[in-house]
């Protein structure tokens, strides 16, 4: 199995929501913020590759939403997912499966295009896996969620026909070995891929811990539907991670991509940081 990391971009969010009851004198040094409170985010998606499929985990935002959706926003940067993928040699097309963690827009919109009037799949050959219970709530959101969950990057996938449902039974194995880690509290139902990958295993962390200073236990996002169920999750994620040696893949940190995690005088702590092209390098030794 080969992984690549797959940037869809940049953009902002608001530094308080973003670290919650974390006072900003705290974040402000790990993160960051602008004249306007506002964070600058990665969109970090993770390719794999085996012999039979290419698989991406999350989308992005996509680039279909009108200007008043993006100021909100402001995605910048020059990267972009085909760009991305052709530096690897690959195409939209060639995409056999997009895995899905939750369907906020940051994650899921880049899995639809716009042509014209019409919202098409933007991996023309791929299957979408989404959570089953998940996207019961997608589809009929609370007001929380609202803005959240768009109806044009959820119904064009479902009324294409090559959407999958991911159900219980797949979490102990899924495509090329991979276990899915379910976490409640972000919203319901959040899917984390497990990878096992040279005899380790790689954790997609999704928004349960969306960068490396959300490893601390206090940083949770005010994003979050339940703060205290992300609290329990976080807690007994991190604890397997430093325990089994798990990799951390962050899709949001703007600079971090990789972490592993260790015990220290009974908290779990940032061992080290690197990129996930080094990451061989380093279980080599």
């Amino acid at each position: 199995m080969k992984l690549y990391t797959i940037n869809a971009g940049y953009f902002k969010l608001d530094g308080g929501a973003m670290h919650g009851v974390v006072p900003k004198s705290m974040w402000h040094k790990q993160n960051p913020a602008d004249e306007n409170n506002m964070c600058t985010w990665a969109m970090r998606c993770l390719l794999m590759v085996t012999d039979t499929e290419k698989i991406l985990i999350d989308t992005g935002m996509g680039t279909k939403q009108d200007e008043k959706f993006f100021s909100h926003f402001h995605p910048h940067g020059d990267d972009r997912i085909e760009k991305n993928l052709a530096k690897h040699g690959y195409s939209t097309a060639d995409i056999t499966d997009v895995f899905l963690t939750h369907l906020h827009f940051d994650h899921c919109g880049g899995a639809i295009k716009k042509e014209g009037d019409r919202l098409l799949p933007a991996f023309e050959n791929a299957t979408f896996w989404v959570d089953e219970t998940h996207l019961q709530a997608a589809l009929q959101p609370n007001e929380r969620e609202k803005a959240s969950f768009l109806k044009e990057n959820i119904l064009p996938i479902k009324e294409s026909g090559r959407m999958q449902l991911i159900t219980p039974e797949m979490h102990r194995g899924w495509k090329a070995n991979m276990k899915i880690e379910m976490a409640n509290g972000h919203t319901d139902n959040m899917m984390l891929p497990l990878i096992p990958y040279k005899g380790t295993h790689i954790l997609f962390c999704a928004d349960l811990l969306p960068s490396v200073a959300h490893i601390s236990m206090p940083w949770v996002m005010s994003y979050d539907m339940r703060p205290l169920d992300t609290l329990a999750e976080k807690k007994k994620m991190l604890e397997a991670a430093a325990q089994e040696g798990w990799v951390l893949f962050f899709e949001h940190d703007p600079h971090v991509e990789c972490a592993t995690v260790q015990v220290v005088d009974g908290r779990i702590r940032l061992k080290e940081t690197f990129a996930l092209s080094e990451l061989d390098t380093k279980l080599a030794k």
